[in-house]
């Protein structure tokens, strides 16, 4: 995949989210998380999204190829607030396409720092 990365940044995937998915690299902030988990969702990667969910609210597992599989359109980071060195949030704005119909998710995501790993911990839906 040489194409820009589906995150939004202006970089070629293997430069941008591509290095956290393949496990070259850790995500260095929880917006470089969000982001390549806004990816791994493009991509299918059910194995990276798990790998990056904290284990106290991580579910079993995730079925990413069910039908009907919604197609993603695009990423908008709407904030970034980093509260301290383990805690951060990041709003943010998933377009997606469902049977033919067009969706919004807008979500503020809490993401926690452990042994030098970000990793997802929760999300509350916002309301527009």
């Amino acid at each position: 995949m040489s194409e820009c990365c589906p995150c939004g940044l202006s970089q070629p995937y293997a430069a941008c989210c591509g290095r956290f998915l393949s496990g070259a690299a850790a995500a260095p902030t929880a917006e470089a998380l969000m982001r390549s988990r806004y990816t791994a969702y493009v991509l299918g990667d059910e194995a990276y999204l798990l790998a990056t969910w904290h284990p106290s609210t991580r579910p079993a597992r995730l079925d990413l190829h069910a039908e009907p599989r919604p197609r993603w359109l695009g990423l908008k980071l709407l904030g970034h607030a980093q509260a301290d060195d383990t805690h951060a949030s990041v709003e943010f704005i998933a377009r997606y396409k469902l049977g033919g119909r067009g969706f919004r998710l807008h979500e503020v995501s809490r993401f926690l720092r452990e042994a030098g790993n970000w990793y997802y911990l929760d999300g509350q839906i916002a309301g527009d």
